[in-house]
């Protein structure tokens, strides 16, 4: 059952990064988290637009949506979708170390940083359609 929830679109320019971050993990502060849990879903959020932002608009402005919601026992839900390019093999995308970047600026970690900071981890994408990232996470039960 969903408790609450917020939806949020914003343009892909790297300014609106940290305005995602912050705005998602303001959203779940009225589940009183910790410091750690809130770091992580910043992270976690903080990497998955910018892939959208990186990867999936590359060199042109679009869309990301994203969609946070609060579940029973104090589950989290974070869906950032964009309309970009989409991957073309996800299981090779969420390796270690592996990128589309030709710069050498990105290091290949962004899902591996996603999975190791929340519970579950999704992703798909279609070619030409975008990528839809969701990500879940339990918070601590406070005494």
């Amino acid at each position: 059952m969903i408790k609450n929830e917020m939806k949020l679109q914003i343009p892909s320019r790297s300014s609106n990064e940290s305005f995602a971050r912050i705005a998602v993990a303001s959203f779940f502060a009225q589940l009183d988290p910790t410091v750690d849990e809130i770091s992580d879903i910043k992270t976690a959020v903080s990497e998955a637009v910018t892939n959208s932002i990186v990867h999936g608009y590359m060199n042109e402005i679009g869309d990301i949506f994203i969609h946070a919601k609060i579940l029973d026992d104090d589950r989290i839900y974070i869906r950032i979708r964009d309309k970009g390019c989409g991957i073309d093999d996800i299981k090779q995308a969420m390796e270690p170390m592996f990128t589309t970047c030709k710069s050498g600026e990105r290091s290949g970690l962004g899902f591996t940083v996603m999975q190791s900071f929340m519970d579950n981890l999704k992703v798909r994408s279609r070619k030409g359609k975008g990528t839809t990232v969701i990500l879940t996470k339990t918070l601590k039960k406070r005494i």
